[in-house]
């Protein structure tokens, strides 16, 4: 019998940020909105139809053209569990969604046996860069004042760890792939603020559970402006967005290349004739 591995995120208080923050202003969701227009574009690209495409989280379908929403059906997770019948959807699209997930192998396998074959995987989540300038100021703020630190940016995966994950969940022609995005803004609190409009805030298990005080916050802003901001005195911020692609094994698909001959490129694994935009 192993062991049950402890739980990251908490998948109540992902929830609970995620419904506050649909009350807020919509623009805090450009990003959201930006990253499932790359992966419509990238979808336009595969040269076959889905008749039944599942919406994972319900935050990829909204963003798009209001002639496409209907075609996706929006399904809730809960937690760690996908809970779709095996073969029942011919493609599963996933927007900034699965960096919360505590099992993510797990889910990848569960993902995949939903599928029918020759169906398509495809998910946008953010990587291991993502926000690095937060996480170091808040670190070295509430280290400075407090003498230790809590964590209050999550982790996120690496590519090429999600890279060996889609192969492990059995995807045929895994692809992942990234974009780094940098964003500016006039103040740290400016981008904290979006952070929780996005639904972003911190969900992780073993959060502190009391408000940062005041002094660790303007000090954590002081060394932001100092170490993360251009000549205009913006500051930058870092989101890098990993984008995994797989297909349920089929017998029309083409083989990978035995190891160490190269690699499939995005642009075969998706069957199309030209990689995805960059903006």
């Amino acid at each position: 019998m192993t062991d049950t591995p402890p739980k990251l995120f908490d998948p109540q208080a992902v929830a609970q940020n995620r419904n506050r923050a649909s009350r807020l202003d919509a623009g805090h969701q450009f990003l959201q909105a930006e990253i499932a227009d790359r992966l419509f574009e990238r979808l336009q690209e595969v040269n076959r139809d889905f008749p039944d495409r599942i919406d994972l989280a319900g935050r990829f379908a909204p963003f798009l053209p209001a002639a496409e929403q209907p075609k996706y059906r929006p399904h809730t997770t809960h937690a760690d569990t996908l809970a779709l019948e095996a073969n029942s959807a011919d493609l599963i699209v996933s927007n900034l969604d699965l960096h919360w997930t505590n099992d993510l192998p797990g889910f990848l396998v569960q993902a995949k046996m939903a599928l029918r074959p020759d169906g398509l995987f495809c998910a946008a989540l953010f990587g291991g860069e993502t926000l690095h300038e937060l996480r170091h100021s808040l670190i070295a703020a509430e280290s400075e004042i407090r003498g230790g630190a809590g964590q209050r940016v999550i982790p996120f995966a690496d590519v090429r760890d999600l890279g060996s994950l889609m192969q492990r969940a059995g995807f045929a022609l895994p692809v992942t792939d990234l974009d780094t995005l940098t964003l500016t803004y006039e103040h740290p609190l400016g981008l904290m603020q979006e952070l929780r409009g996005m639904g972003e805030a911190n969900a992780m298990v073993n959060r502190p559970k009391t408000f940062m005080r005041r002094d660790v916050l303007l000090r954590a802003a002081q060394i932001y402006q100092e170490k993360f901001s251009r000549e205009d005195g913006r500051i930058i911020a870092t989101f890098e967005v990993i984008y995994l692609t797989g297909w349920h094994p089929h017998d029309s698909q083409q083989k990978p290349l035995k190891p160490g001959s190269g690699n499939v490129s995005l642009a075969d694994a998706l069957k199309a004739g030209k990689p995805p935009t960059k903006k």
